[in-house]
């Protein structure tokens, strides 16, 4: 014998991804047996484990771990088994023996009554011998279905039958007949948790339906609100685009917030749909004269209402992606639009610009011209003064030197007091 290997430090969720396969196996099941299963949607996440645990503790049974999802125990006079999963908690009862009453009606009704959340699917499952058990397809539906039309099939290459209605009976249970023709425990086990989840999986996936259908007509007025917009713009004056795009963006942020609200309900329903066609395909069917099986009645009731989800999730994404390509054109144009409306604004400023140049430029050239005249005037002013006191001056000639001298010092000074300016409003 090897002797012990030292491992390296394992992973924290090794065990619980490791046991995960092995969460929810079938319970092993002998003719006669009668099965019943509820199914509840549910808004917290521990009213489910409150409820079993207080059960439990009624019978003095161990109760279920504190982070647990999943339970099963033997209450005595049945066996109760507690499935939480992503949107739901399933639990199934189980008692022996043939009797008139259901499973369930071993339960304590008050307990029963209590659970938490919304029902969305109730089954009874009769499983019977196969030897002396009625296998005509109308005296299977007059004892055990009420006289309804059913359907069925034979299971694992010839070991059992099944059939059912897929109807609401007036106990509001759903009910299932297996009738076991040599099965193992195990294979029973597993044919009537495959019936279970078949009938818990389709209502499931089925919660989309309404959803699709309440979609349909607000879809279909997007639509129309965006062909209407589109021709706006396609006919549309410049004026006109900013409106245009503040509708596309409140069309679009209505697109993607319900998009976003039903993009789960959608995806959960497929997930759901492709749950039932694998558990179907796992009861390995063959036809009994007569009847529709079980594939045959879900491709032709269950399939369309998935294709019609799938359509208005689909048609859903596209009216998003039409929206987001009509608001980037919109966007466009109103760029291009607001560029060339900068441009004419430049092009304004800049002739403004060189207009108040010359105009500067112009009353630049008169104020010399009168600052000249006027500081000439002076120093005439004061050459006359100077002759009159009887000095030799040449008042003419000393005008007329200072004329031009007195026009480039101006200017010069003017010149440079105006890059002066510049300089500092540059700064």
């Amino acid at each position: 014998m090897m002797g012990a290997v030292a491992l390296p430090a394992g992973h924290a969720l090794r065990a619980v991804l490791n046991d995960e396969v092995h969460a929810r196996p079938p319970e092993p099941l002998v003719a006669p047996v009668r099965v019943s299963q509820l199914a509840l949607l549910e808004s917290g996440r521990d009213g489910a484990r409150q409820a079993v645990l207080r059960l439990a503790e009624a019978y003095g049974i161990a109760p279920p771990a504190p982070d647990a999802n999943h339970f099963s125990a033997d209450f005595g006079p049945f066996r109760l088994k507690w499935e939480r999963h992503t949107e739901f908690s399933r639990y199934t009862v189980f008692c022996a023996g043939e009797d008139a009453s259901s499973a369930i009606a071993a339960l304590p009704a008050d307990w029963v009554a209590s659970l938490p959340g919304e029902l969305v699917d109730a089954a009874h499952v009769t499983m019977l011998p196969g030897a002396g058990a009625p296998r005509d397809p109308a005296a299977v539906a007059e004892r055990f279905f009420e006289g309804s039309q059913i359907i069925g099939s034979r299971l694992l290459d010839g070991r059992g039958m099944a059939f059912g209605d897929f109807r609401i009976h007036a106990d509001g249970f759903v009910p299932f007949l297996v009738l076991d023709d040599g099965m193992t425990p195990w294979q029973a086990g597993r044919i009537v948790q495959r019936l279970l989840e078949i009938e818990t999986y389709r209502i499931m996936a089925l919660l989309a339906l309404p959803v699709a259908r309440a979609l349909v007509p607000m879809l279909t007025a997007q639509e129309e609100d965006l062909a209407e917009i589109t021709a706006s713009l396609l006919a549309g004056r410049e004026a006109e685009e900013p409106a245009l795009l503040a509708r596309l963006t409140r069309l679009a942020a209505g697109t993607e917030s319900r998009e976003a609200t039903n993009r789960y309900r959608f995806g959960a329903a497929a997930a759901y749909y492709d749950l039932v066609q694998t558990r179907i395909a796992e009861l390995r069917e063959g036809r009994i004269e007569g009847l529709q099986t079980f594939r045959e009645f879900t491709e032709r009731r269950l399939a369309p209402a998935m294709n019609t989800c799938r359509a208005v999730a689909q048609r859903q994404e596209q009216l998003a992606l039409r929206i987001a390509r009509a608001t980037q054109l919109l966007s466009t144009r109103v760029d291009l639009t607001r560029q060339q409306q900068n441009q004419v604004l430049l092009h304004s400023l800049d002739r403004s610009a060189r207009m108040q140049l010359r105009l500067q430029e112009t009353v630049e050239g008169l104020s010399v011209a009168a600052i000249s005249y006027y500081v000439v005037g002076m120093l005439a002013y004061v050459l006359r003064g100077a002759g009159a006191a009887g000095l030799p001056v040449a008042y003419d000639v000393l005008v007329a030197i200072a004329v031009p001298l007195v026009a480039l010092l101006v200017y010069v000074g003017t010149r440079r007091l105006r890059h002066a300016a510049i300089r500092e409003r540059a700064l």
